[in-house]
């Protein structure tokens, strides 16, 4: 017999069991951690923390020869020396390079080792605080040696008496030679193996005792983000693993606090807005994360996951989001979720199509959601084509609200014959590229937006019969995007001009 411990719990198992004989129900595609017998010790990275009197920064590094940094002789020769807007030097110091005469391009974060007169007995650590190009005196690569992975905003508060205190290795405790992430059901399981196949999260500010609402909004985003029971590896670092397919989304900030071991945040400015990130060692807080929860099981497999690799994770408490569910099975939820829900009718066959409070932490905390409703012939139900039409069929969630809940709403612009239009608020700075056009013809039932390529852009329409000239939105077919069809044409025919239709979309 063969013993391993699988999610904590102890489990005897026979001789040449697999990985797949005892992951019968494991999620397809979810990567799990396997960790070998005694190998929990600690290994240096290839990161620095290095703290500053403004703060600390993490820097992943990527040159060669920066044995220099970790000398105890260096950290006293690191003051800031010059800065503008655009980077911070801090040295002089000597150090072995080359510099060319030649300007480079660097990104903000980016960590260069430099030289003032191009002499290298008085080098510099120099730190780009945003895109730019100039010759710091580096050698012929550009002197990166390393990028700045968490508190990018140190870098802007840097003052004339900044200086560095402490540079220290970051250090990880798994030996991945021995430890690793993988999802071959055909692995041969060996004896005292460690495998943790799931992350478990607590939400800020939940527990069964009391709720409080310091995060609410991260929280929901968090909870939307994950209700997959999938968490996406995206970005992987020393410090911390990311989730970013909600890249893009705006979350406001809430609750600072530093992120220790375990602590899932919310990103709230900058290109990874919405992205959700799940820390493997302390770093200090951030101006642009909020902390949504916390990692409170297989902290192991947040350590070990790779880029590309999909992990499960299993998040406390469930989202509560009522929007496009009849109104029965909304009042099985506040039964079951132990919370009094508050409805406008409840005469016949009734979706709801709002509800407030809008956030899950805000219903447990006050125990009440109020929900208004709509007759279900004034809730259409859609497919959308994400496969041939992914770019577009995200647009339309975002301007409906599909993008958060299963029910949105477009207001009806025109109807005419077998075309009835719709005219939902399209963001400035969207762009409707021209993807999935009919083909031969635009088939019936067809939902299609108009692209960038005519003036009517962002117009969505629907033609109750096939057209071999033009699309749902009367446009020639060059400039109609299809994505997707209707499944209620017959509601479709009561819609008045100016009124708004609630679509609730269904997903196979």
């Amino acid at each position: 017999m063969v013993s391993i411990h699988l999610d904590g719990e102890r489990l005897e198992i026979g001789q040449g069991t697999t990985l797949g004989d005892v992951l019968k129900d494991h999620p397809a595609g979810c990567s799990v951690a396997i960790i070998r017998p005694a190998t929990q010790e600690q290994a240096k990275t290839d990161s620095l923390a290095i703290s500053t009197t403004a703060g600390q920064i993490t820097v992943e590094l990527s040159g060669e020869h920066l044995s220099f940094l970790e000398s105890p002789s260096i950290v006293p020769q690191l003051m800031l020396h010059w800065g503008d807007r655009y980077a911070a030097a801090f040295g002089p110091f000597p150090a072995d390079i080359h510099p060319k005469r030649k300007p480079h391009l660097y990104e903000r974060g980016d960590v260069i080792l430099g030289c003032g007169g191009y002499d290298p007995a008085r080098s510099y650590l120099i730190f780009s605080k945003s895109r730019h190009s100039a010759d710091h005196g580096a050698d012929e690569s550009g002197g990166v040696i390393g990028t700045v992975i968490s508190g990018r905003g140190v870098l802007d508060r840097w003052s004339t008496d900044a200086r560095v205190t402490k540079i220290e290795p970051v250090i990880s405790w798994a030996d991945t030679s021995r430890s690793f992430t993988t999802t071959d059901p055909g692995l041969i399981l060996e004896d005292g193996m460690l495998v943790v196949t799931r992350v478990g999260l607590v939400a800020q500010g939940f527990s069964t005792e009391k709720v409080t609402t310091e995060a609410a909004a991260s929280v929901e985003h968090m909870l939307l983000a994950l209700q997959s029971g999938r968490f996406v590896v995206d970005r992987a670092t020393s410090t911390h693993i990311a989730d970013l397919r909600r890249a893009g989304t705006d979350v406001p900030r809430e609750y600072r606090h530093p992120r220790r071991e375990g602590a899932v945040t919310v990103r709230a400015t900058g290109k990874s807005s919405g992205g959700v990130f799940f820390y493997r060692t302390d770093v200090p807080s951030s101006m642009v994360h909020s902390i949504a929860g916390q990692v409170v099981q297989g902290i192991e497999l947040v350590r070990l996951a790779r880029e590309h690799d999909v992990i499960a994770v299993k998040v406390q408490p469930e989202r509560i989001d009522l929007l496009g569910q009849p109104i029965q099975r909304a009042k099985e939820i506040a039964s079951q979720r132990g919370f009094t829900l508050v409805f406008d009718k409840d005469i016949g066959e009734r979706i709801v199509v709002s509800q407030e409070p809008g956030t899950t932490l805000d219903v447990l905390a006050e125990r009440k959601v109020t929900v208004t409703t709509a007759p279900s012939d004034k809730v259409i139900d859609i497919e959308l084509d994400d496969a041939n039409a992914p770019v577009s069929c995200g647009i339309f969630r975002k301007v409906t609200g599909l993008v958060e809940h299963d029910a949105g709403m477009l207001p009806v612009f025109f109807k005419f014959d077998d075309v009835v239009l719709f005219r939902p608020e399209i963001p400035v700075g969207i762009k409707i590229n021209p993807e999935n056009p009919p083909a031969d013809e635009a088939p019936a039932a067809g939902l299609g937006i108009t692209n960038d390529s005519r003036k009517g852009a962002g117009l969505v329409g629907v033609r109750l019969s096939a057209n071999k000239e033009f699309g749902p939105t009367s446009e020639p077919f060059e400039g109609t995007n299809m994505i997707g069809r209707v499944i209620d044409t017959g509601k479709l025919k009561k819609v008045k001009e100016r009124e708004n239709v609630y679509i609730r979309e269904v997903r196979r």
